[in-house]
């Protein structure tokens, strides 16, 4: 079992949690630390994505997507939201 002792978020993730209610940020919060928990947790994609693991959560009655990565013990948050374009703006944040 990995054990995760850092916690790096993207600028994308960071810019996207700034926007939301407070409601919001504490099941994105719980989802966080539900990968903190178990990092094994969440859809680990194959192509362009290896490497990515898709964790789904709710908040207020929406099904969200969060793309993260766990290299060594370092956890990095890359981005998160609905299922519209999320995979393509993700390759679109990788390739960067």
């Amino acid at each position: 079992m990995i054990q995760i002792t850092e916690i790096i978020q993207s600028p994308i993730f960071a810019k996207q949690k700034k926007k939301l209610h407070k409601k919001q940020i504490k099941d994105l919060d719980k989802a966080v630390k539900s990968i903190y928990q178990n990092p094994n947790i969440g859809v680990a994609k194959i192509g362009d994505l290896q490497g990515v693991q898709v964790f789904k959560f709710k908040s207020q009655n929406q099904q969200l997507l969060l793309a993260c990565e766990v290299v060594e013990s370092t956890l990095y948050l890359y981005t998160f939201g609905s299922h519209e374009n999320f995979y393509r703006n993700l390759k679109k944040y990788l390739k960067e």
